[in-house]
């Protein structure tokens, strides 16, 4: 994995499990970012899961078809990891050289992860001063297994590319939804297909990075049952209507509420974990993506249940796009939080 390192020109493939999203990006943070390709393939989520040959030719075809469609020419990608093929953490060490700190996370490591060190491709990067012991600093800490990232890398490069960073996906969303320039606590929250991913985002930086069971088809299997209708009216309910308590009288509503207050508790409860180690930093604010960031009133009824500014968040913040493109792109925009993220890594 490689976590921020500066990788020159390279495009962003996001592999999830109802669709691959690819982007490139022309530009920098500091100057914004120009949108020159991207890519939107929806995937059946058979084909997302399939570790067989057979299987792993299909999404190679799929990925390449997705560059021919984007018209990509560069061979160099930067690929995410999901957030329950990986454990992030946030470590601390004593203030020591580099060099001293790649011997402490190497001969250290066992205790940091929940994997055999052998079996584990880790990558870490030093965030600054602990908050509450000047004598040491905190580590943003990544693992994964080395025999998935291996995998995902064969397939890859089958294709002729060069992988040239494998980064969590928790962390690449955090970095296109985190607002500008803030230096306050916010939660970034991405609902996907089947788990949720929440990130603390403070000073710039992730300090608190969790996954969680549960996604839209979690939310669509629990209205069908409700409601007695099929899967995929119950989506369209959920997608059209939200938690409009004037819309189908309210059933939506009631049919998610327990889940979603369920939810809403998750993320008071990383809020208390959060504040327990960083006290007196208060959090401002949550933003919504993935799902989320479309399903109407599900910002409001969070807010409510949290007591925290909610916001749908915007993953181009950063990024010009052209009419043409923004068009294009309107049903899906949300979706590209981690392809996006991706895309932004430092591009030197």
């Amino acid at each position: 994995m490689s976590l921020l390192h500066g990788v020159g020109e390279f495009f962003a493939l996001d592999i999830g499990t109802s669709a691959l999203r690819l982007v490139q990006l022309n530009g920098d943070a500091q100057h914004g970012f120009k949108l020159e390709r991207f890519a939107y393939v929806p995937l059946d989520p058979r084909t997302a899961q399939d570790t067989s040959e057979a299987g792993t030719r299909r999404m190679g075809e799929i990925v390449l078809g997705a560059m021919k469609q984007a018209g990509v020419k560069t061979k160099n990608v930067a690929i995410g990891l999901p957030a329950g093929k990986t454990f992030t953490a946030v470590i601390e060490v004593p203030n020591q050289t580099e060099k001293e700190l790649k011997k402490t996370i190497k001969y250290e490591l066992d205790q940091y992860i929940p994997m055999a060190v052998e079996e584990a491709e880790v990558d870490y990067a030093v965030l600054g001063p602990s908050p509450n012991d000047p004598n040491k600093a905190e580590v943003l800490l990544s693992s994964s297994s080395m025999d998935y990232t291996e995998e995902r890398m064969e397939m890859l490069e089958r294709l002729g590319l060069n992988v040239i960073a494998q980064e969590p996906e928790p962390i690449a969303m955090a970095r296109s939804l985190a607002p500008v320039g803030s230096q306050d606590a916010r939660i970034i929250v991405d609902l996907g297909e089947t788990s949720t991913d929440i990130v603390v985002v403070y000073r710039g930086a992730p300090r608190l990075v969790r996954s969680i069971s549960g996604g839209l088809s979690a939310l669509v299997n629990t209205v069908a049952t409700t409601l007695n209708v099929r899967e995929d009216q119950a989506r369209r309910f959920i997608l059209k209507f939200g938690l409009a308590q004037d819309k189908l009288d309210g059933q939506v509503f009631k049919a998610l509420d327990n889940t979603l207050d369920t939810f809403s508790q998750e993320l008071l409860k990383s809020v208390r974990f959060f504040q327990n180690k960083y006290v007196g930093a208060p959090v401002l604010g949550i933003v919504l993506s993935g799902f989320a960031g479309v399903i109407p009133f599900i910002a409001e009824y969070i807010e409510v249940k949290t007591n925290i500014q909610t916001i749908q968040g915007n993953p181009w913040q950063l990024v010009q796009v052209t009419p043409e493109q923004q068009q294009a792109l309107m049903s899906v925009a949300s979706e590209f939080a981690v392809a996006i993220g991706l895309a932004e890594r430092e591009n030197a």
